[in-house]
């Protein structure tokens, strides 16, 4: 029998984590149907699609399945199963959060972040930023590993940056003090002219994660962490060139900022630990 004296928010939780399971058995969603509602309440279509799924049955049981019906059901069932995967993935992963971090993962801040994070997954257009958005989610399961205002920032950037600039995100994390010209020969065998389309992508990209934080150019610190002011004492002037800097040029390094290492820490990596200043 139903507990009628439950809050009227946790029997809905508990009643969407239970249609679910009934579509795919899963006991650990029960264990997690905070999270799960949570998940489910940031993606609108998942209502229409159970609500739907219970009014085909009942149609093709009297022999008059709408098609265009049915194959918009087929459609998103596919997402409701990718969608599943997913919660099996996050479920999993969440087994093995510290036992003094258990709480967290109830907490209502954790669940603000999972129905944020669930959005950016719906509206994410390839696995490959889908697979970012669980990584960032997952680990910020454990509160240590990043405050909550970081973590909505992160998220912000999945939303905000196509898998063309996590490329060059990627290929300076790999290689700290790449030039723009080693960066373009890693994610392209072709070299353009200075005046092509793909010049002027390559630029846009550099400076889209220039001004958003993420990268910068390689400077040179103190034993404090502060920055050293470039001189041109003993520099040898060269002669001005007509030309103006190349889109793809060789001389100056580049580097992820302290931000975008964490970004890339916890979005491209499945379990992190928290990174230690230096």
């Amino acid at each position: 029998m139903e507990d009628t004296n439950k809050p009227l928010e946790e029997r809905n939780e508990e009643f969407i984590a239970y249609e679910l399971a009934i579509l795919k058995d899963r006991g650990q969603w029960t264990k997690y149907c905070r999270i799960v509602a949570n998940a489910m309440s940031a993606i609108p279509w998942v209502g229409q699609v159970l609500a739907s799924s219970a009014s085909i049955h009942g149609e093709s049981e009297q022999g008059r399945v709408n098609e265009l019906h049915e194959e918009w059901l087929k459609i998103h069932q596919q997402k409701v199963n990718q969608l599943m995967l997913t919660l099996d993935e996050m479920a999993n992963r969440l087994e093995s959060v510290h036992a003094n971090q258990k709480s967290r993962i109830q907490s209502d801040a954790y669940l603000a972040l999972i129905r944020r994070a669930f959005k950016s997954w719906d509206a994410a257009e390839t696995q490959e930023k889908r697979d970012y958005v669980v990584n960032l989610i997952s680990n910020a399961a454990a509160s240590p590993l990043c405050p909550d205002d970081q973590i909505r920032l992160f998220n912000d950037w999945l939303d905000k940056y196509h898998e063309i600039h996590f490329k060059v995100i990627r290929a300076i994390y790999q290689s700290k003090g790449i030039t723009r010209l080693a960066i373009w020969q890693s994610v392209s065998e072709e070299m353009p002219r200075e005046d092509s389309a793909e010049a002027d992508l390559f630029k846009l990209l550099i400076r889209d994660l220039s001004a958003g934080g993420v990268i910068r150019q390689t400077r040179e610190t103190t034993y404090e962490g502060d920055f050293v002011k470039q001189s041109s004492k003993g520099k040898v002037r060269k002669p001005a060139s007509p030309l103006l800097e190349s889109a793809f040029e060789e001389t100056k390094p580049y580097q992820l900022t302290e931000l975008g290492a964490q970004f890339v820490h916890y979005t491209m990596n499945q379990v992190v630990k928290k990174l230690s200043s230096v």
